[in-house]
């Protein structure tokens, strides 16, 4: 019987996946990441998603009902190191991040993985709407589930082959409804448990109050200035993101103040707090100059962006020039486009129309036929 450590996060679709796998025959073990850097029980708590004690009791809760072993790894530094600093990294910068891609990457996958692997276990589990597939070509990678509107391969591009071949993602066959329907009839606590929405380890959604309070730590400041990522030609004056700048046109002139980088993003037009007789949406996020630049709605269209830090799926590399869907952010559709390679580590990615807000640091993902090719992120 081979043993397969399933990742509970106390959510209904890693329930179910604990569940389906068990009926398949599988030796099933589950384990609860605890990843939260807080100590404090109270502040735990308050934590939702995969990230709070609740997930751990949830979990617990779940795993006697489907009669399987639980536990509770500690993953804290590996969260730490590759997500939450990453993320202020990529603010700093003036980029926006997505933590959950770099989480699913290098701590679900690369550090559970390890783990569950070196006590026997053969696969690791999740509850992820995705079906991944072995391809006539021998390469793994990961097709669109069968519920579009719950589809989590966009957050899923980044993981390797290696990863793939160890990896059971039964979820992604069913619909939402029907991992509800199954739970209710094994009267698992979880069963109408509300999804999480947010990103787990920032209170009310509050990002640049995470970041300024992380910062405010001289450890923390010191090792995003170690990771060289403050490189802007007038650093101070771009203080970490949150020193008041000038809004810009265009053409450079000058509108009037913000905030700081950190509380805006590409295509953003709420929130703004500039009267200019007309709406306007942010265009550009100037690190060097601590700029925010402002433009009419057409400005925010583009037709084609650069992609870096490469992870191909479908195929082993991009050889020659490729029609695909590509999506840039999560609840993108995807548009027809041809990618292009342009460098040892770079793709040129042309939209057949205009896409609104393609924005640096979040991931560009390519499709063929509902497979993944790959993706990468956006510069």
């Amino acid at each position: 019987m081979q043993k397969v450590v399933v990742g509970m996060s106390g959510g209904v679709d890693s329930s179910v996946a604990a569940y389906l796998l068990k009926k398949q025959g599988y030796d099933v073990i589950g384990v609860t990441m605890q990843i939260w850097q807080d100590e404090d029980a109270c502040s735990i708590s308050e934590n939702g998603g995969c990230c709070g004690l609740g997930a751990v009791e949830d979990s617990r809760r779940v795993a006697s009902v489907l009669g399987i072993p639980h536990y509770v790894m500690n993953f804290k530094k590996e969260f730490k190191e590759s997500v939450i600093d990453y993320f202020v990294s990529e603010y700093v910068m003036a980029r926006t991040p997505n933590p959950c891609i770099a989480c699913n990457r290098f701590v679900k996958w690369e550090s559970l993985l390890a783990r569950a692997l070196s006590i026997g276990a053969s696969y690791i589990a999740t509850g992820h709407y995705a079906i991944i597939d072995r391809l006539p070509n021998g390469r793994y990678t990961i097709k669109k589930s069968a519920t579009l509107a719950k589809d989590q391969t966009y957050a899923l591009y980044n993981l390797t082959q290696y990863q793939l071949k160890h990896t059971l993602m039964p979820v992604g066959a069913y619909t939402k409804e029907e991992i509800r329907a199954i739970a209710n009839d094994l009267k698992l606590p979880v069963a109408n448990k509300p999804d999480s929405q947010e990103i787990c380890f920032v209170a009310n959604n509050d990002y640049a109050g995470f970041i300024q309070e992380y910062l405010e730590d001289e450890d923390n400041k010191r090792i995003i200035e170690n990771k060289k990522v403050l490189n802007m030609k007038n650093t101070e004056a771009a203080g970490y993101g949150f020193t008041p700048g000038n809004f810009v046109d265009t053409k450079g002139n000058i509108l009037g103040k913000h905030r700081g980088l950190a509380h805006y993003t590409i295509g953003q037009r709420k929130g703004l707090n500039i009267a200019l007789g007309r709406p306007v949406f942010v265009m550009k996020l100037n690190a060097d100059t601590n700029e925010v630049v402002l433009g009419e709605a057409q400005d925010v269209y583009t037709d084609r962006f650069y992609v870096k830090n490469l992870n191909f799926m479908a195929i082993e590399d991009l050889q020659d020039d490729m029609v695909v869907d590509t999506k840039i952010r999560y609840s993108h559709e995807g548009a027809r486009s041809t990618i292009k390679r342009t460098g040892a580590d770079k793709i040129l990615c042309i939209f057949d129309e205009p896409q609104r807000a393609v924005t640096p640091g979040q991931a560009a993902v390519f499709y063929k036929d509902d497979y993944v090719v790959g993706g990468g992120t956006i510069q």
